[in-house]
């Protein structure tokens, strides 16, 4: 298949999409993300593929949802509609990815922000390069309740989630790795030597039993409430679209967020 916003590479046995709107610093539009899913699903139903590495094109891993064709084409949603086009595009998109059959590994550079934290958090592993730096502003820059998927406190811990949500501060590679959110640190110039090297390590086992491995994982974490406080968190941020401080970026311009955080895009 082909595909207008993404490149695909096949190593074997392992499969990497990279987002591939680079110049928007692959800022996630709509057609990136059904694309992400589309790129996704077929890789799941490749029996040949047994890993998959998710990467971004360019400087930056992803700096979050597209803001501009947000303010273009959804600011005048209803409720309703909102709650439609994000509970599939950010939710579900979202959880598949999570619950992908095969290992996944984030492999990050740069601008990791919003919408691109999500999507990477969402994988098995992270391999960051040295440039990398997580964050989530739309507290500060759009007054939402964070992302729609607040996978934040698993990855990272309360405390710290609590202090990159409240201030809008950025989290860099080393500081994510010394929490245990990243595996391992690089070079930008190794990155994708090393996250293709790690996926390739990973591949060599027998596929069923990894598949089996992840699924254990996961439900661990859901025993432990993982799935309820997303979805919980879901409809929280769906409420938040109607608080005074979003009406407000809204009606400035969702699009102006941009200014307000360099790194989006």
């Amino acid at each position: 298949m082909a595909y207008d916003t993404l490149e695909i590479e096949h190593h074997g046995a392992v499969r990497r999409i990279l987002l591939a709107r680079d110049a928007q610093r692959n800022a996630q539009s709509q057609q990136m993300l059904d694309e992400l899913m589309a790129a996704f699903d077929d890789a799941a139903r490749d029996d040949t593929v047994n890993a998959v590495v998710l990467g971004g094109k360019g400087a930056h891993f992803s700096a979050g949802h597209d803001l501009k064709q947000a303010q273009a084409e959804r600011a005048n949603f209803t409720v309703e509609e909102r709650w439609a086009y994000e509970e599939l595009r950010y939710f579900d998109y979202s959880m598949r990815i999570w619950d992908f059959p095969k290992p996944t590994i984030a492999q990050v550079q740069g601008a990791c922000v919003a919408g691109g934290f999500m999507i990477a958090n969402m994988c098995d592993l992270v391999v960051a390069g040295e440039s990398a730096f997580f964050s989530d502003t739309v507290g500060h820059t759009l007054g939402a309740a964070a992302t729609e998927v607040l996978i934040h406190p698993w990855v990272m811990g309360a405390r710290k989630a609590k202090e990159m949500l409240y201030t809008g501060g950025k989290l860099s590679a080393q500081e994510a790795h010394a929490i245990g959110m990243v595996n391992r640190v690089v070079p930008d110039a190794e990155l994708a030597d090393a996250a293709l090297a790690l996926a390739q390590q990973i591949a060599k086992a027998p596929p069923f039993g990894l598949r089996l491995i992840k699924r254990s994982i996961n439900r661990t974490l859901d025993a432990q409430g993982l799935r309820t406080a997303l979805a919980a968190h879901f409809d929280t941020h769906q409420l938040s679209h109607l608080s005074e401080g979003f009406l407000t970026a809204r009606d400035r311009g969702l699009a102006s967020a941009i200014q307000k955080n360099p790194a989006s895009a």
